[in-house]
């Protein structure tokens, strides 16, 4: 039993270890960057939309 837990608490580490290479990864820069800008991309949009004069009238 006890050499089960050793190998679960190994296997969780070297997931854990590759995430953390995988999430800091200069090849993976760019598409961390251009995720964490959608949500400005999005108030743009809406943004040129009320400039463009498409307002809802109530």
């Amino acid at each position: 039993m006890n050499n089960i837990q050793v190998m679960w608490t190994l296997v969780a580490f070297v997931l854990f270890v590759g995430i953390v290479i995988w999430a800091f990864s200069s090849k993976r820069q760019q598409e961390f960057h251009e995720a964490s800008m959608l949500a400005f991309d999005e108030d743009e949009m809406n943004k040129v939309e009320v400039d463009s004069g498409e307002k809802d009238h109530v």
